[in-house]
């Protein structure tokens, strides 16, 4: 249903903001105030898992609820604000909102507060004659009655003027203040914490596009999610957890997908800039990765062998390479190029040139129905999948990886746009194309991991002669089961070329 909608960028700062971004000298003097709000879901949060906020904030002897509602869009949001007379919800107010599907006789008694913020906001007006913004500094607490995390955040929202302005008073604040995109709101950390993960591991979200949508708002779409899934993952790679490194890495080949598929409608340098920062980012994270999955899944099952102590000089090589290569990713992402090529990507998406081309076919490309662009890809990838596929046991081992990176493109297309397939028969028959497409990306994976590990021990046997004898147990264990996944790979190979395409 329509809704107001507030523009908003929203940061993370590192700790108290000493200046503002721009002189002050022409702006109002900044305003404070304490509040404290109290956001309110059903024990099942029912309103959670379908993308809605509810919350009563106190401000001085005023009560405002304010329902809020998710739609995907980084930077806007469906927005109701209504003062009302108590500390409780106050569902009349929330008639013609997003709430009000939910809204039925036993809604109120099922309501109850989950969790709530308090924080000292300080409000800078930034006024001129091309805009009018609003700078909140927010700093306080969360609260779930359990436990408590704290609050550190700034908030540019949009009240006259256009996005750009946002965006160079933000790129100001990343310079001044170490100030990092956010993407996680107050409430979505509130639910994290009341779930017990301070530091959560974000997954890809579902990405609905619509049938007839023009293709350039899709892939907006398709990539602010990937941006919102890199960025989100940041506390989980600073708290050294493993699922953090590899979901940041997933997004970013997310991303890196979505602009392959929608090529040819964002060219230009400013695209080939942000490829080239989104390869240095992955090339970064890559190693920790590569690493953790080497010691978890290949040593650490052999040290259960007779062979255990011969293990431990490689052992201890591998996992003192895989905490130097966590330091080189957490000193990535901690970096002003980090915050500089996450707010670059972010500006682009919203305000790139690519959004309003000058030629014609372009623009025509730009407007035309999502589903014909998307059809034309998979048709174009699916049979170059086919047709490397029939050579598999030729292929050396670049070419295997690079069929593999084909399907996992192939794959993620099929996530991205599941919802223009919506027929009952065609998505049955997605989901036996995906199957069947995954278990060709995961052999082919195991094959790239078993090249990998190979290469590893012998750079590692030759610089340590103390672990030359356990580079070996490994180099045969690795050796001797890439026969069966190279059948496993050729398998799953004939089984995807009968599965027929769902698009068609």
């Amino acid at each position: 249903m329509p809704s107001p909608k507030e523009v908003e960028i929203k940061l993370e700062l590192p700790g108290e903001l000493k200046k503002l971004p721009l002189s002050s000298n022409d702006n109002d003097p900044a305003q404070s105030e304490d509040l404290t709000s109290v956001y309110f879901d059903t024990d099942q949060l029912k309103l959670h898992k379908h993308g809605l906020t509810l919350r009563v904030r106190r401000i001085g002897d005023h009560y405002v609820q304010t329902i809020k509602a998710s739609d995907g869009e980084l930077f806007e949001r469906g927005e109701w604000e209504t003062e009302i007379r108590g500390d409780r919800p106050d569902l009349d107010a929330a008639q013609g909102t997003a709430l009000q599907p939910f809204i039925d006789e036993n809604f109120q008694d099922e309501l109850l507060p989950v969790f709530e913020t308090r924080v000292r906001r300080s409000t800078y007006p930034l006024k001129t004659k091309d805009y009018e913004i609003t700078l909140s500094v927010d700093q306080g607490s969360i609260d779930t009655g359990k436990s408590t995390i704290a609050l550190n955040e700034a908030e540019l929202e949009l009240k006259r003027g256009n996005k750009a302005h946002l965006f160079r008073i933000a790129r100001s604040l990343s310079r001044s203040a170490h100030a990092d995109l956010a993407v996680k709101s107050k409430s979505q950390r509130g639910y994290e914490l009341l779930d017990g993960h301070e530091a959560a591991v974000e997954k890809a979200d579902i990405i609905t596009i619509e049938a007839g949508m023009a293709t350039s708002d899709a892939f907006r779409l398709v990539a602010g999610a990937c941006l919102k899934q890199v960025v989100a993952n940041k506390s989980a790679v600073l708290a050294s957890d493993p699922e953090g490194v590899h979901q940041m890495r997933v997004g970013l080949r997310r991303l890196r997908t979505a602009m392959s598929l929608f090529s040819d409608i964002i060219p230009g340098k400013k695209t080939d800039g942000i490829k080239a920062e989104l390869k240095w980012l992955t090339a970064e994270l890559s190693p920790v990765r590569e690493l953790d999955v080497f010691l978890t899944e290949v040593v650490h099952p052999l040290e259960g062998s007779a062979h255990s102590p011969e293990l431990r000089p490689l052992t201890g090589e591998l996992e003192k390479r895989r905490d130097a290569a966590l330091e080189r990713a957490k000193a990535a992402v901690c970096s002003q190029r980090f915050r500089n090529l996450t707010l670059n990507v972010a500006e682009w998406l919203e305000i790139g040139r690519w959004r309003r081309p000058q030629d014609m076919l372009l623009r025509e490309r730009c407007e035309e129905p999502v589903e014909t662009a998307v059809v034309a890809q998979l048709n174009r990838r699916w049979r170059k999948i086919r047709k490397r596929g029939r050579r598999l046991l030729e292929l050396d081992t670049r070419q295997r990886h690079k069929l593999r990176i084909q399907a996992k493109k192939v794959r993620y297309a099929s996530e991205f746009f599941e919802a223009l397939f919506s027929g009952k028969k065609m998505r049955k028959r997605q989901r036996k194309f995906v199957a069947a497409l995954k278990d060709i990306q995961d052999y082919l994976g195991n094959l790239n991991d078993i090249s990998v590990h190979v290469s590893r021990s012998k750079e590692i046997a030759a610089e340590m002669s103390e672990a030359t004898f356990a580079a070996g147990l490994v180099i045969g264990h690795e050796e001797a089961r890439e026969t069966a996944v190279l059948a496993a790979a050729e398998r799953a190979q004939k089984t995807f070329s009968k599965v027929q395409p769902y698009w068609k």
